[in-house]
């Protein structure tokens, strides 16, 4: 039965259960008391506790794993942590030592970020290139495997490969090669030379680029609906690279952000394709980069402090450059 309310009003009495007082609301057949109505905590967990519930085994693996892990590191680069002592407090001295007396970590991060610069975005293009170009094709599995396999292949096994390709006498296929074209006379040292590191390293990791980032651009290419570029052309739109631009990119930001930020990560996290290649330390440090500076310190000179003094740097780095990535391919209401 209806009834119309011809006054109201309500109260709340402070409860110790967590719970607002009742509210009464008075009608033509008097005062009617309602449900309690939940407060403070009881009304969050009204709200979000089952979500919670759910989600409590990632957030507490997330906790231990990832986020202790840092803290931990933080803690650590402000000690003196030797592996067979306990952690001694020493403030600020690792930095310090860092960024004004470690000349070798200046040239780990010159190299790095050279690294980073060059083979992030051009990694980042060609994965995304090389899965358009297919993607049309009927035979888009197979070539797909063809462009995937080398980033599943180990590096240390790759370096090994290359290595021999590299190879600083007659025996190796390109010193063999450009001997018996006339090119050079003699074996050039691809491997020592300072100024020729770099750039065969890099050419190895574009080599391996074609990784997650590039089955991720694969698989955002096939859920573009055909219609849109039906009606793109209907629209004026008259060559495939204006399809790439006005329908393609938009329609797959999600999937350039996740690829933009594995290619960061990759270009920064460079170490096992640089030391098979180049050897730790490389000649005159030419292939040092962060994460082997960072190696070094902790598990050949167990000095762990200073070892995650490098590593918060290099989290902090990574960490400023994906939220920069992600404001640049998210729309303005995200993140």
């Amino acid at each position: 039965m209806w009834f119309r309310a011809t006054e109201a009003f309500q109260w709340f009495e402070q409860g110790g259960n967590g719970m607002a007082g009742r509210t009464e609301v008075m009608t033509s057949r008097g005062m009617v008391s309602t449900a309690a109505r939940p407060e403070g905590l009881a009304l969050f967990w009204q709200k979000f506790g089952t979500s919670y519930l759910f989600m409590a085994p990632f957030l507490i693996f997330f906790a231990i794993f990832v986020v202790a892990p840092v803290l931990t590191a933080v803690y650590l680069s402000f000690t003196y942590f030797n592996v067979l002592e306990a952690p001694r407090f020493i403030g600020w001295s690792n930095y310090k030592l860092l960024f004004l007396e470690d000349d070798v970590f200046i040239i780990a991060i010159a190299n790095t970020l050279t690294f980073a610069i060059i083979t992030g975005p051009v990694g980042f293009f060609l994965s995304f290139m090389f899965a358009w170009l297919i993607n049309p094709l009927k035979l888009k599995t197979p070539l797909a495997l063809c462009f995937y396999a080398p980033s599943i292949t180990g590096a240390v096994a790759m370096g090994v490969v290359w290595k021999i390709v590299f190879s600083g006498d007659r025996y190796g296929y390109l010193n063999n090669w450009l001997l018996g074209i006339g090119v050079i006379d003699e074996p050039y040292q691809f491997l020592a030379e300072q100024a020729a590191i770099m750039p065969v390293i890099m050419f190895v990791a574009l080599w391996m680029s074609m990784g997650t980032g590039f089955l991720v651009f694969l698989a955002g290419l096939q859920t573009v609906p055909g219609d849109l570029y039906e009606a793109g052309k209907m629209d004026g739109i008259r060559n495939p690279l204006q399809e790439v631009w006005y329908i393609t990119l938009p329609m797959i930001k999600p999937q350039l952000l996740f690829g933009s930020v594995m290619a960061v990560v990759a270009g920064f996290s460079v170490f096992e394709v640089a030391t098979s290649l180049a050897g730790l330390p490389s000649p005159l440090y030419a292939g040092h980069t962060i994460v082997a500076h960072m190696y070094d310190f902790a598990f050949i000179r167990f000095e762990m402090g200073y070892a995650t003094t490098v590593a918060v740097f290099l989290f902090l780095l990574t960490f400023g450059l994906g939220r920069l990535l992600m404001r640049m391919f998210s729309s303005k209401n995200e993140y």
